[in-house]
């Protein structure tokens, strides 16, 4: 037996502190490993890329590389912040009523707080206490406000768009009057003008595939076959076919191109 085990104490006070610094200190270790690997994957990405620009962007080995790398370095980034998040709720106290959480940015300066548009809607929902005092039942007055955003996202959803054409007939000559149906992006196809966008910005912007787009619309809960996607796209691609045409001639007419 080593001299270590026969040193240690019988008091298991003394055990259990020792097992949870150790444990601590582990932690603190993996934290570290992690660490190092995000700078590793970062190092591997940023020598990929500048493959990439050396060799040109005709080499698909090195193209899908830097995709891998990437995928592995988000990994790392979510689990070295998952950990990071585990520890602060180990460490901080609990908070009381006049002390205010330190902001994210004086943690890490590398942090940044997110920032949306001008434009985009905003909702305010106010938490009212009431108009009596839950101890004495007093009047209460307003002597102020603590406000503070939260950032979230409404899902997107799907709409049938029912389009009734109603049909009359004239009372003195008989004839059937009706509004002309409204013009569609692609002839006697469903889709209309913005579902037609949000499949050609995820496939072509957003690189993500029609088979995938399949499953989100799927979670939807409408059933778009990966073949209707298909004619879709090659259908919208038809009909954008002069404002593209107009687009190059824009370009082209240009002294200097920028590639």
């Amino acid at each position: 037996m080593s001299d270590e085990a026969t040193s240690l104490s019988n008091d298991p006070a003394v055990l259990k502190a020792m097992i949870a610094a150790l444990q601590a200190e582990n932690q603190k270790m993996s934290a570290s490993l992690r660490a190092h690997d995000l700078l590793v994957q970062a190092l591997r990405v940023r020598i990929a890329r500048l493959q990439k620009q050396k060799f040109g962007s005709s080499s698909e080995k090195i193209e899908r590389e830097i995709e891998q790398l990437e995928l592995a370095l988000e990994g790392l980034q979510v689990a070295l912040a998952e950990a990071e998040d585990q520890s602060q709720d180990d460490d901080d106290e609990p908070e009381t009523e006049n002390q205010a959480p330190e902001p994210v940015e004086a943690r890490d300066p590398r942090r940044r707080r997110p920032k949306v548009s001008k434009d985009t809607p905003r909702e305010r929902r106010e938490l009212d206490p009431g108009d009596n005092c839950p101890d004495c039942g007093g009047d209460l007055r307003v002597v102020g406000e603590d406000v503070s955003e939260l950032i979230d996202m409404i899902s997107a959803q799907l709409k049938v768009i029912e389009i009734a054409r109603v049909k009359k007939s004239c009372r003195r000559c008989e004839k059937i009057v009706q509004k002309p149906a409204p013009s569609r992006p692609i002839p006697r196809s469903m889709a209309g003008p913005n579902l037609l966008a949000y499949v050609l910005t995820s496939k072509f912007d957003d690189h993500v595939p029609l088979y995938r787009q399949n499953e989100i619309f799927a979670r939807m809960g409408a059933d778009i076959p990966d073949t209707t996607l298909v004619d879709w796209c090659g259908g919208a691609m038809k009909t954008l076919a002069p404002l593209i045409g107009k687009i190059e001639t824009e370009i082209m007419a240009s002294d200097l191109l920028h590639a």
